[in-house]
Parts: C-alpha cells; sequence; structure tokens
C-alpha cells in the first residue's frame, strides 16, 4: 500500500508551504483590508473608532502579535489538509483490509493491519500537534483582543470626557443614547467581531485554495443531459455556493437595522432600571411603583418587539442556511458514488472527496453564514462611531471665548441665551479682583444657574470671552455635589488627587465643616450619594473648597439643603480661611447676601444690574 503523502517528509514540505503562503497572505490580506477600510462606509467608521490603535509609535506590537495570529490561522489550514490526506489513507487501511478478507490473502491482511495501526500513530502525532496550535492560538488571540478592548475602551472613554462632550452631548440634533451601553458592551462586541470576521474571511479564502487542489485531483466528470462537465466537483461547489449566498444577503440585509435597533431598545430599558434604582428613595416616598412598573414594562415591550422581528428574520436566513448546507452533504457522493462502484476510486478517496468539498462548501459559505454576525458588527461599529462623531459635534458647539489669569475674574460682553433663543442675559460686562464676593439674584427662570453654565464653557448658548484662573483655581459647586465612587477620602477630595492630601488634614476639614462623624470613615467604600444626607453633601463640598484653596468658587444654591445658622458657619469659614479666595453665589435666601460684597440682578429678559449689596 501507499500512502497519500510522504510523511516522512511532511514537516520540511509544510514548513516550506507556511514560508511562502505566509507573507503573501499577509501582504494582499492588508492590501484588502486597506482597500475595504478606504472604500466603504462601514470600513471608514471602522477605522475611525480603532485606527488609532494601528498607529503609533507601539504599533509594531500590534501588527506582531496580528502575525503571529495569522501564521497559526493558517497553521490550522494547514492542519486540515493533512488530516483529509491522513483520513484518506485511513479508510484505504480498511477497504484494503476488508478485500483482503473476503480473498483470504493474509500477507495483504497483515499489510493492512500494519498500514492500519501506523495510521492511528500518525493521527496521534496530528492531534497532538493541532491541540497544542489551537491551545496557543487561543491564548495569543484572547492576549490580542486584551490589548485592543483595553486601548479602545479607553480612547472613546477619553474622547467622551474630552471637551465636556460627555455634558454637551445633549444638546446636539442626534442626541447619543446610553454612552455607557457603547463604551462597554459595543466595545467588547466590536474588538471580538473585527478578529472573528477576519481571521475567519481569511482563513477561508485560504482553505478554499488549499483543498482546491484536492478536489481537483479527485473530482470526476458529471454527464448532465448528455453533456460531460470535467471536474464537475469544483464547478458545483462554486456556483452553488454563489447562488445561496446571494439569497442568503437579501435575507440577511434587514438584519443590520434590526440589531442597530435591539441595542438601542435594549439600552433604553436597562438605563430606566438604573434610573429607578438611583431614584428609590424618592419613588418609595411617592408610592410611585404602578407607574414605573408601567414605563418599564412599555420599555420592555419594545424589546420584545423589536426581539420578535429579529426570530422572525433569523427563522429565514437560519432555515436557508441550513437547509442548502444539508443538501450539499449529498453532492460528494452523488458524483464519486458511481466512480467508487465502478473501481475508478478507493474507499479512501471517496471520504476525502466529502473532506475536501466540506472546508470548500464550508469556507465559501463563510461569508453566507456570517451575515447575521456581520449584521450586529456593523450594529456596534455604528453605534460606536455615532458616539465619537457626537463628540466632536458637541466640542464644536459654541462657548465662552477664555483666557487664563493668575487672579482675578473678567466678563466682557457675556450673553446667555435660552436653546429657542431667546435672551436671559445681555453684554454682561464685570471684573472682580481677589477677595470680592458677588451674589446673583432673581427670580427662578431668570438664569441664574445657565450663566453659571456659560462661564463653566458647558453651556452652548452663549458667546462673549471671560478671563479666570484655570484648572482646579477654579471650582464650581453645584447644588448636589458629585460624589465619585469610592472610599470617603477620595469623594472628600474630589476633584483633587486623593494622594496629594494627609488624612490629619482631611480630619481637620470635616470637623471644620461639622461633619465630625466622618472622620473616621475614610477608607469606607460605599455609594456616598446615597449614605449622606443632602446637607452632609453640600458640607462635603465646602470641605473641598477648604482642602483646594481655588482662587475662584462659584456656588450654585450651595447650602440650600443647610439650615440658616449652618449656612452662616460655612461662609464665614471660607471667608475667614482664604480671604482672597473670589466668592461668586447664586442664592434664593437674603442670609447669603451678607458675605457678600456686591449683587448682580437678572430680569431673564436680557436686562441686569449690577449694585453694592444693601444699595437697595
Amino acid at each position: 500500500m501507499e500512502t497519500s503523502r510522504d510523511w516522512a517528509h511532511e514537516l520540511v514540505t509544510s514548513l516550506i508551504w507556511l514560508s511562502w503562503v505566509f507573507p503573501l497572505t499577509f501582504v494582499v490580506s492588508a492590501v484588502i483590508i486597506a482597500i475595504l477600510l478606504r472604500t466603504t462606509k462601514w470600513g471608514r467608521q471602522v477605522w475611525k473608532v480603532s485606527g488609532g490603535f494601528f498607529r503609533g509609535p507601539g504599533a509594531w506590537k500590534v501588527y506582531a502579535l496580528l502575525a503571529v495570529l495569522l501564521f497559526f490561522s493558517l497553521f490550522a489550514v494547514r492542519m486540515n489538509v493533512l488530516f483529509s490526506y491522513w483520513s484518506n489513507d485511513f479508510y484505504n487501511s480498511l477497504q484494503f483490509g476488508a478485500q483482503a478478507l473476503a480473498t483470504k490473502n493474509d500477507a495483504d491482511l497483515e499489510q493492512s493491519e500494519a498500514f492500519f495501526w501506523s495510521a492511528l500513530g500518525l493521527f496521534g502525532v496530528l492531534a497532538t500537534i493541532h491541540v497544542i496550535r489551537a491551545l496557543i492560538a487561543y491564548f495569543i488571540g484572547e492576549a490580542f483582543e486584551i490589548r485592543w478592548r483595553l486601548w479602545l475602551t479607553d480612547h472613546v472613554t477619553a474622547d467622551w470626557l474630552t471637551g465636556n462632550a460627555y455634558y454637551r452631548n445633549r444638546f446636539i440634533d442626534d442626541t447619543i443614547d446610553n454612552p455607557d451601553q457603547r463604551i462597554q458592551a459595543d466595545v467588547t462586541s466590536f474588538v471580538a467581531t473585527s478578529r472573528s470576521l477576519a481571521f475567519g474571511a481569511i482563513s477561508s479564502v485560504v482553505t478554499v485554495v488549499s483543498f482546491t487542489k484536492v478536489l481537483w485531483d479527485l473530482s470526476g466528470p458529471l454527464n448532465l443531459f448528455g453533456v460531460e462537465i470535467p471536474r464537475a466537483m469544483m464547478f458545483i461547489v462554486l456556483v452553488y455556493v454563489l447562488l445561496t449566498t446571494v439569497v442568503a444577503f437579501w435575507l440577511g440585509h434587514p438584519l443590520i437595522r434590526l440589531n442597530f435597533i435591539y441595542e438601542a431598545v435594549t439600552a433604553n430599558f436597562r438605563y430606566a432600571l438604573v434610573r429607578v434604582r438611583d431614584g428609590a428613595e424618592n419613588i418609595a416616598f411617592y408610592r410611585g411603583e404602578s407607574v414605573e412598573r408601567a414605563g418599564l414594562f412599555a420599555r420592555f415591550r419594545a424589546v420584545i418587539a423589536n426581539y420578535w422581528q429579529i426570530v422572525y428574520r433569523t427563522l429565514k436566513f437560519d432555515g436557508w442556511n441550513l437547509s442548502v448546507n444539508q443538501v450539499a452533504v449529498i453532492f460528494p457522493f452523488l458524483i464519486q458514488g458511481p466512480r467508487f462502484f465502478q473501481g475508478q476510486v478507493t474507499f479512501g478517496d471517496l471520504t476525502q472527496t466529502s473532506s475536501a468539498f466540506g472546508e470548500i462548501h464550508d469556507s465559501l459559505s463563510f461569508f453566507r453564514e456570517a451575515y447575521d454576525q456581520f449584521a450586529s458588527y456593523r450594529a456596534s461599529t455604528m453605534r460606536l462611531n455615532g458616539l465619537l462623531e457626537a463628540d466632536d459635534q458637541s466640542r464644536a458647539l459654541p462657548k465662552l471665548a477664555s483666557e487664563g489669569t493668575t487672579s482675578g475674574v473678567e466678563l466682557t460682553d457675556v450673553d446667555v441665551r435660552r436653546p429657542d433663543g431667546v435672551a436671559l442675559i445681555d453684554d454682561l460686562d464685570l471684573r472682580l479682583a481677589a477677595g470680592d464676593a458677588l451674589v446673583v439674584k432673581g427670580a427662578s427662570g431668570s438664569g441664574k444657574t445657565t450663566l453659571l453654565r456659560t462661564l463653566a464653557q458647558i453651556w452652548p448658548y452663549g458667546d462673549g470671552s471671560i478671563s479666570a484662573p484655570t484648572g482646579n483655581e477654579t471650582l464650581f459647586l453645584s447644588q448636589i455635589p458629585y460624589l465619585p465612587l469610592g472610599d470617603l477620602r477620595t469623594a472628600v477630595a474630589y476633584p483633587a488627587a486623593v494622594e496629594d492630601i494627609d488624612d490629619e488634614t482631611l480630619k481637620a476639614t470635616l470637623v471644620k465643616v461639622s461633619l465630625p462623624n466622618l472622620v473616621e470613615h475614610l477608607d469606607v467604600e460605599d455609594d456616598w450619594s446615597k449614605v449622606l444626607s443632602p446637607g452632609e453633601q453640600q458640607r462635603i463640598a465646602f470641605a473641598r473648597v477648604l482642602l483646594i484653596k481655588p482662587k475662584v468658587v462659584f456656588l450654585d444654591e450651595a447650602t440650600s439643603a443647610c439650615d440658616e445658622g449652618l449656612e452662616f458657619a460655612l461662609y464665614s469659614l471660607i471667608r475667614s480661611e482664604l480671604p482672597e479666595t473670589i466668592l461668586v453665589s447664586v442664592a434664593h435666601r437674603s442670609t447669603v447676601d451678607v458675605h457678600h460684597t456686591q449683587r448682580l440682578e437678572l430680569t431673564g429678559t436680557g436686562a441686569w444690574e449690577l449694585e453694592p449689596v444693601g444699595a437697595s
């Protein structure tokens, strides 16, 4: 018996094959991917989302990992080819053994049995190599994905946080829903599917090329209506896959839109659940459970309605794919079966033909069967690209021109408008020197808080210019202070770096703002916005002022949750410990006025009046 391969020299043969297939595949794949990234809409979106990962001084590590992954993908293809030849030898040993038994030829039977055990031993070698290859490829692939996810999560998060985009996104025309889900879920899906589709496509093409020779050598003619088709197996598989793929693309195309909608409606439902959790106390006070349940279920019904659309479309898509795959199984036997019974091919040839046909069919069908995966991938890409575009648009929205100074605040020709264009403040000119204190007054809706948003450069409906100290030397205190997740030490020091403030200073400051009960809890991690009362949270904000020592502080109803006595103590504390700090307070209470030297009265119609406190 002769083997189908020279197995003694197969290692060298395979290495020679890899030595020229690998660089050729790498170059061709790079060219095709570059063309797709430049010429297709989804390709340009992919490059916008993740192009930076493949550029820069550290990009060589990325390409090195990609090269290793590609090598192991080609190695897998080569192993599949070798397994097909092994199966030919193995089943031939069984056929020849059966013939030897039938003819009672002991010599042939002994040779067939030896060939059988030799084939099993060879399988052990091939299987061991295959398992080791698969484990190494898995590890390297996961390391590559983790590296990519780290970069992309940092990139998208940093872009979202740059230029106040996370806040100003709400002002663009196409408001971005649930950026948290886009950063977490879509990044994960994008990275995993990118690798899966790219290497799946490359492996499929190389598999087709590799098994084409196998199938070509084994394929016989087919007589169809009196016409003999040479090498019929090759032509059948190509035409069959082409026709079935066209139909599959037509059936699967709506899945792109449906998957995009599904991501949006599920994100809305999840956000509504988070809102209930965050507003649990208010909901409980209002006894609003029935309203919340109705709202949640309405959003969930939208999820289910969309999901049923995906189910119906997937039934058509998968039903078609499963059907054509089952039909494809019989083709090799229809062609080679008659040749086997005529003695033109061996049993091993028949099984290898089936294997080669299946490999080519499955590889060509990759693009058809992966269409639903591509649909989900397009949805994730669109959502990430949409977030990045929204960030760019939000940063391009108008804001006050600013100039950094070492001290003092100067406003020049500041206009503040509502989103509908109605003026709240016209041509505000104001100069404050070190130690000055300004209280802003006016009826509700007159633009007091909006003025602070404009000065903080997060409100896009205003113009003019501001000169003020930069960074943490200008601090804004909102009515409800923000407390980050983590230990109490981090919450009190925010936005300063916690390592820059020692514990003794933190404890002394908490005592000064009447929070001695928290001194021993600096290392406790909790959701402090739920633990502390509004009044305690506002005292935390005043503690931050004492710790950071800014040159300018803007306070928006910063003592509204404190009683008048505590309010007086907090303001007095700031004025005594930071006498050079400029205070600008928005307040309804007249008790706040005594801590300020000037009063800015807003009418809400554009007009304003500046006068010394007490002048009216």
